[in-house]
């Protein structure tokens, strides 16, 4: 599968060079191509924005929420017929998510929330004690099942919630920060679904 993974933060690096990793082609989409550190040791290539989408299947937007506006301005075309895993959070916002954005910008464009309510730690080291943490995620029946494809290429446990839930994965986030804090700064914290 060929991902364009569009920024090349804490989040967008560690979640690229994971599915590079797992054997997925990668282009990271960075307003500065001539910079390979986001591709790390892996098969990853950085170009620019428009070179990523052109030929990605799937888009992975993990840019800083003040970006999206301008983003989705200047490339909602090319991720119009394209599955947008919304990374992002647009933190203060009345809704963390990008979802309405993207319709908006990209009717035709498929959308899933996920990667957003875990820190990059847990996608750089998804394990605790040998058993992979749970992510949360969002996505249409059709998409659910690449989406959970991807999400266990970086070594978690794919949660599914059901279609247009993106809300509901958005409030797993608050959750998250709070224990964070709770336990004095440590970011190594996740979930774990239990069923009989």
């Amino acid at each position: 599968m060929h991902i364009a993974v569009i920024g090349t933060g804490n989040i967008g690096g560690t979640l690229g060079r994971a599915l590079a990793r797992a054997g997925h082609q990668v282009t990271f989409g960075s307003r500065h191509p001539g910079d390979d550190q986001a591709a790390g040791d892996t098969s990853a290539v950085v170009a620019t924005l428009a070179e990523a989408l052109d030929g990605g299947q799937v888009v992975l937007l993990a840019v800083p929420a003040r970006a999206i506006d301008d983003f989705l301005a200047e490339h909602a075309e090319a991720i119009n017929s394209k599955l947008v895993i919304d990374a992002t959070n647009r933190m203060g916002s009345a809704n963390a998510n990008a979802a309405t954005q993207v319709s908006q910008a990209a009717p035709q464009a498929r959308y899933a929330r996920a990667f957003n309510m875990l820190g990059w730690e847990n996608f750089a080291d998804p394990l605790f004690d040998g058993v992979p943490a749970d992510l949360f995620f969002s996505a249409s029946q059709a998409d659910r099942e690449l989406v959970a494809e991807l999400i266990a290429a970086v070594g978690l446990r794919p949660a599914y919630l059901g279609e247009d839930k993106q809300d509901v994965v958005d409030g797993v986030l608050p959750l998250w920060l709070s224990l964070v804090q709770a336990s004095g700064g440590n970011r190594n914290i996740a979930f774990r679904v239990l069923e009989k």
